[in-house]
Parts: C-alpha cells; sequence; structure tokens
C-alpha cells in the first residue's frame, strides 16, 4: 500500500457520503488526476447523474461539500471541478510520511490480485537447432517478466520452457550431420548452438533447393525422431540435449530461470496424443480428409477459413497435433503421464527439473492451473486460437488458456551493419532458415564491450572487475528493456547506440538515476533516520517524487491485470524521470539539518522503490556508471 491508502481513504469517505444521500449503489472510479488538478479525481457525479437527474456539474459542488467533513485525515481540500469531476488534495506531509515509511518494508510493492491462485507460464521455448537470437529475446523477456510481476501480484507461479525436440528443425540439423557429413564439433572454440545455428542448419536448408531428394530423407529422420527407437533418435537427444544446454546459458546471462524444461519428444511419445486424438475424433473436431491437397490428412475444422492439417499422410504430426495435448497437460485436463528429474541447478539457485518417460523415484510435481498463460509470437496467433477453443471444447470447468501474444523484432540498418549484416540501409527481419539473424550472446557482447568502455571514460580509477560487473549489468539491463518498453503488439526496431544513451527512455537513463542517488547517499555519509519531520517536504519537486513513488503498487497491479510487463518500464522511467528532476532542482545537502534527514529519507525511498520496480523486469542497480 501507499499512494492505494490515499485512494482506499477516500473511497471508504464517499461510500458514507452516498449512503447518507441514500444513492449507495453508484459506482464510480479514483484515478490519478491529472496535473493541475489535485491528487486524485473522481467521477462519482457523472455516474450519479442519471438517478438525481441533474448534470455532473450541479452535482459535484453537492458531493464536495458533503466531504468536507472527512478532511483531516490524508485529505486536506476537496474541489468541484467546472467540468463536474470531483477533485481531491492530499495533505503532503502525511502522505509523505504514509510512502516514504512504507517503501522501507519488504512487502512494498505487492498486491493482492491473484489471491493466491496458481498460474503456469510458459515461455523461451526455442527450437534447439540454434542459437537464441534478438527474436527470440523478446519472449524470453515477456515471459521471465510477467512471471516476477505476476508473483508480485500473489499469484503463486510456475515457469516452463517447451523444449520442441522432435520438429522439422531438429530433423534439418540431424540431416546435416548424418547426411552431409558436419563435423560435430565447432570450429575455433565457437558455442555449439551457434555453430548449429549459423552452420549447420543454414547450409543444410539450403541443399533442398538443389537436392529435393534430401527432404524425403529428412521426413524419414523425423518419423525416427518421433518414434524414439532408433540411433537416430538417440542421436538426436545427444544434439538437442548440447544446443539447449548452450541457450539456456544465454538464458540465464539474461536472469532468467524456470521450474521446469517439457520436451515435445515425449509428449509425443507418451500416451496423451492418443487419448487426445481419439476424443477429437468422438467429438467429430477433426476429420480424415479422403481426397483433395488435404488428401490421407487429418485436419482440425475451421469455419471461414483453411481446415488445419493435423497429422500428415505419412502418418507424422504437425506442429499443432503437439501442441494440443501439451496445453490439455498444462490445464489438468489429462492424467500426467511423466515422471520427473533434476536436470541442474540454475545461477538464481532455483534447481531446474525435466520431463520424462523413465520411472524413477523422484518426487512427483505438478504443474498444471487452471490458467496457463503461453508467450508465443504473433504469427503463430491462428494456432493458438485454435488451440484456445478446443481447450474451451475439452472441459467444462472453469480453465483458462491465454496466448500472450507479441510483435516481431528487427535489428536497424546501423546495428546490422555493425555486426555485419547488409540490410540496404532498411532495417532487418530476421530469417533463422536464411541465416539473417543476430545472436542475442552477439548482442549482449557488443552491448558489454561498449558499456565498459563509456564507463572507464567517466570512471577511471575503476578495477577491471568492477567495469566487467557494470558492463555485464548494464548489457543485460540494455537489452531486457528495450524488449518490454513499447507494446507488445508494436514491432520493435532494436538499435544498439540509441538504446546506451543515457537521456531518454533507456535502461541506462534510469539505472544512471540509480546510481546519482547512490551518490548522493554515499556524500553525506548519513544513515537516513525515518522517523523524520516529513512535513518539511514542500517543494514541488519533492512532492512530485513522493507521489510517483507512491504509485508502484498500482503499476504492478495494472500491470498483472492486463499482463503488460510495458506499465512496470514505463513506470520506472517516470520514477527516474521525476527524480532527476528533484535532483536538478532540490539541493538536497545544502540544508539545516532536519530537512538534510528528510531529504535523505526521500533520497533512500527512491532507490528502494527503484530497485524493486527493475527486479519486477529483471533488472539490476549499479552503484556506479
Amino acid at each position: 500500500m501507499s499512494f492505494q491508502t490515499l485512494l482506499d481513504e477516500i473511497r471508504k469517505n464517499l461510500l458514507t457520503v452516498l449512503e447518507n444521500e441514500k444513492i449507495s449503489q453508484i459506482p464510480f472510479t479514483l484515478e490519478s488526476a491529472k496535473e493541475g488538478f489535485g491528487d486524485v479525481s473522481c467521477n462519482i457525479a457523472f455516474q450519479a447523474a442519471k438517478t438525481l437527474k441533474k448534470k455532473p456539474n450541479e452535482i459535484a459542488p453537492l458531493i464536495a461539500k458533503q466531504y468536507e467533513k472527512f478532511l483531516g485525515g490524508l485529505v486536506k481540500k476537496v474541489e468541484a471541478h467546472p467540468s463536474g469531476y470531483v477533485n481531491f488534495y492530499a495533505e503532503i506531509g502525511k502522505m509523505a510520511q504514509v510512502i516514504i515509511t512504507q517503501s522501507q518494508k519488504t512487502d512494498f510493492g505487492k498486491v493482492d490480485v491473484g489471491q493466491g491462485q496458481r498460474v503456469t507460464v510458459e515461455h523461451t521455448s526455442v527450437n534447439p537447432n540454434k542459437a537464441l537470437h534478438i527474436g527470440h529475446v523478446r519472449n524470453v523477456v515477456v515471459g521471465d517478466s510477467m512471471t516476477r510481476i505476476l508473483r508480485q501480484a500473489n499469484y503463486d507461479v510456475q515457469t516452463l520452457n517447451y523444449v520442441d525436440d522432435s520438429g522439422l528443425q531438429v530433423a534439418d540439423i540431424l540431416l546435416g550431420f548424418t547426411e552431409l557429413k558436419f563435423p560435430l564439433e565447432p570450429p575455433n572454440g565457437q558455442k555449439f548452438d551457434h555453430y548449429c545455428g549459423d552452420e549447420v542448419y543454414v547450409k543444410t536448408t539450403e541443399q533442398y533447393l538443389t537436392k529435393p531428394e534430401l527432404q524425403e530423407k529428412r521426413n524419414s529422420i523425423l518419423k525416427e525422431i518421433e518414434e524414439g527407437k532408433s540411433d537416430i533418435a538417440s542421436f538426436a537427444t545427444q544434439i538437442t540435449s548440447r544446443v539447449l544446454g548452450e541457450q539456456l546459458k544465454t538464458c540465464w546471462r539474461l536472469g532468467v530461470s524456470y521450474d521446469c524444461l517439457n520436451f515435445e519428444s515425449e509428449i509425443v511419445r507418451s500416451k496423451l496424443w492418443p487419448e487426445i486424438f481419439e476424443q477429437l475424433k468422438k467429438m467429430e473436431l477433426i476429420k480424415f480428409e479422403s481426397e483433395g491437397k488435404n488428401k490421407d490428412c487429418w485436419v482440425i475444422l475451421s469455419e471461414g477459413e483453411e481446415d488445419k492439417v493435423l497429422v500428415r499422410s505419412n502418418g507424422t504430426a504437425t506442429y499443432i497435433a503437439k501442441d494440443i495435448p501439451y496445453a490439455a497437460w498444462k490445464l489438468g485436463l489429462v492424467d500426467d503421464p511423466f515422471y520427473y528429474k533434476k536436470y541442474s541447478d540454475q545461477p538464481s539457485g532455483k534447481t531446474l527439473y525435466q520431463t520424462t518417460l523413465t520411472p524413477n523415484n523422484s518426487p512427483k510435481h505438478d504443474y498444471s492451473s487452471n490458467l496457463v498463460i503461453t508467450v508465443i509470437d504473433s504469427r503463430q496467433a491462428r494456432l493458438q486460437n485454435i488451440i484456445t477453443k478446443l481447450m474451451s471444447q475439452f472441459s467444462s470447468n472453469k480453465k483458462e488458456y491465454v496466448h500472450l501474444s507479441y510483435e516481431s523484432v528487427t535489428l536497424s540498418s546501423e546495428t546490422a551493419n555493425s555486426l555485419g549484416l547488409d540490410t540496404g540501409g532498411k532495417s532487418a527481419q530476421m530469417s533463422g532458415r536464411k541465416g539473417l539473424y543476430v545472436n542475442a550472446d552477439r548482442i549482449l557482447d557488443a552491448l558489454e564491450q561498449k558499456t565498459k568502455e563509456e564507463t572507464k571514460k567517466r570512471n577511471p580509477e575503476l578495477s577491471d572487475e568492477s567495469l566487467s560487473k557494470i558492463a555485464t549489468t548494464v548489457a543485460v539491463a540494455t537489452l531486457r528493456y528495450e524488449m518490454i518498453k513499447q507494446d507488445l503488439d508494436k514491432i520493435i526496431t532494436f538499435d544498439t547506440a540509441k538504446s546506451l544513451s543515457l537521456e531518454g527512455d533507456t535502461a541506462s537513463y534510469i539505472q544512471y538515476a540509480f546510481a546519482r542517488a547512490g551518490r548522493i547517499l554515499e556524500k553525506s555519509q548519513l544513515a537516513p533516520n525515518f522517523d523524520a519531520n516529513y512535513q518539511l517536504l514542500v517543494d514541488d519537486y519533492e512532492y512530485s517524487l513522493i507521489k510517483t513513488i507512491g504509485k508502484l503498487d498500482l503499476a504492478v497491479q495494472d500491470a498483472a491485470r492486463n499482463l503488460s510487463p510495458k506499465v512496470i518500464a514505463k513506470f520506472c522511467y517516470s520514477l527516474a524521470v521525476s527524480f532527476n528532476a528533484f535532483y536538478e532542482h532540490v539541493r538536497v545537502l545544502d540544508a539545516e539539518p532536519e530537512l538534510v534527514n528528510a531529504r535523505i529519507c526521500l533520497v533512500s525511498s527512491f532507490q528502494s522503490c527503484l530497485r524493486t520496480a527493475l527486479e519486477l523486469i529483471g533488472i539490476d542497480t549499479p552503484s556506479r556508471m
């Protein structure tokens, strides 16, 4: 609680006013007021207009007059605006005390949107045939940020990473190793996932143009992988495990962790698919095509759209045929056929588990829930809509399957050129099959190098160890922030130079504000005494910063309800802007001792709030930059 405390007080008193006027059923909303209109605005007069048969600007003064008897708490003044809104002005000193003292509590910014409800979030899910590229990072960061935000909003979150180890793209690299005889070891110490994606995958798929017979071999390999009994299937497990291990290193580098890895090959080999397949037939949601272009295929019937192939004529399942039983498993609509075993410990300290069909004595886990959020890019919207519809028909119980969609990531022409991609002056739309993409590791390396150089210019006295630590923190922050600061339905054009700017809406700008605050506290050589006289904080820049700090819980509530990590990014930026305005106009240490202490408490409160908010989007806070 914080600014919410003010809203709660106003709401409680307005309900009493309505009860006294015998119109207690009138709904109304409270929201932060625009600049110059107090601290809180209410639409209560508009909502009561029909009942009272009066105009809102006639009702607002009556409401304001009735509310005056409640002044003396956190509200010092209530005012009816000519437009019909009722505006409330907070008592600055009391609000400062509430917000600054509460900001020091460990639960500051926590809200109870979820009420302990369990939710399963699946994200990342990169095919284990290549390294993560910059486009995949948006999925990773959106999923991880939403996991953090939902936990802050009191959801019990389980995080899954779906490993598509039995798809066509895996068959492609298997073909490269078995038929085209690519060496198993990458050259010059190259990461194995980079090698598979940059060399084996791209060059193998190029061969299909001149050697179409290779596609038949690929399809044969795919079937063997799905059956899971041959040497090829064992070899596929060996290769995909190596790629997956390298992919996870990149994810961990980004500060991401998971609860469980779910392997597609095991879903295919389990009894889930036959069970679901039979149910789909009985419910007449699919049909067998005996003629036409989908001859001998099972298809999903689609109203107004082309039917979707579920099982190919050669008996292999398509992508969606594997997703359907997986979705049912996540929603707990089928019995869990899996055993579980430890995959590894993660840098976060959390143990990562994986599914297996091999019986063992390890404890059983339950990663299902009534609410499943699947993070997949917008190009999969039609498939996800089909799955959502099918899941709703499988159970009459309240189960919710949510597709959290996002748009693609492109590279600015400048960034693409700096990384060796000639795009003719245009932004680069990435394609793994064509080899037109930039690995996430490569972007992080470039960001770290640039950050280290800039930090050394400003802080020549810092050791290489300190510089490296700062560079890593800023690089990860830069990449993560760029992935979520825009609406999810907007295409991102990533530019390395702009993202590292200390001005404008960047992670560096926000982190620099945190470092600035730290320098003030360091220079003061004072420990803040939070039993302070907050009535002294009357400057507009002080109060603006206090109010912004107090709105963290409102931002968390908004982000959780709307599944929008951008809300937290926007809050962090507005908090940094407010602090920098305060920094430019208020001399924190040039005052009498009592005021200095109150301002030190405010600066400390800002740091605590910003640290908490940035953690929600996976960003650390360096003490120097």
